[in-house]
């Protein structure tokens, strides 16, 4: 059984997070698995697209991180709770293209 965030030290011991992935959420202060958790997964998807112009957004990321957070694999995650995810993270996007 994979580890989730509040067992491992490195963002790289978690699921999901590979080098490239670990590195952006460095760029967007997320130094730790204890930092990933404590933000989420959104709030830290909506850090990556307000602060990295050039990273695209995606659902498959966002996956990935609720997966490190859990100590999964993205893909089980319950689709449900995925979508509920995904709307969530959509929602704050629109809020943020408001005056």
């Amino acid at each position: 059984m994979a580890k989730n965030a509040n067992q491992v030290r490195e963002l790289r011991d978690l699921p999901n997070i590979g080098p490239v992935l670990a590195d952006t959420l460095r760029r967007v202060g997320i130094e730790t698995p204890a930092d990933l958790t404590a933000a989420g997964s959104v709030e830290v998807l909506l850090r990556i697209h307000r602060t990295i112009p050039d990273d695209k957004a995606c659902v498959h990321k966002l996956y990935a991180l609720e997966g490190a957070i859990r100590g999964v694999r993205s893909n089980d995650i319950p689709q449900g709770e995925r979508a509920k995810l995904w709307r969530r993270f959509q929602a704050l996007c629109r809020k943020d293209d408001r005056p």
